[in-house]
């Protein structure tokens, strides 16, 4: 996995299906995207859930999550 840096400060939430805290590595940045207010940021956990991550100066939140694309 590639990390990231400028996207960790997530409001300390946890992965639903592995448990891995949000602002922890590893995760992959998919894709970075401007925004008005900051930046969309889509990243990949190490379990495979794919997350939307708003970030603006109150830093990184994620705003929208998957399940792994193993999960049943």
């Amino acid at each position: 996995m590639t990390s990231t840096t400028g996207t960790t400060g997530t409001t300390g939430t946890f992965c639903p299906y592995c448990g891995w805290p949000d602002g922890a590595e590893p995760f992959q940045v998919v894709s970075r995207h401007g925004t008005a207010t900051g930046s969309t940021v889509w990243t990949r956990c190490g379990c495979g859930s794919l997350q939307v991550r708003a970030v603006d100066g109150r830093g990184a939140r994620i705003v929208s999550r998957s399940r792994p694309a193993d999960a049943p």
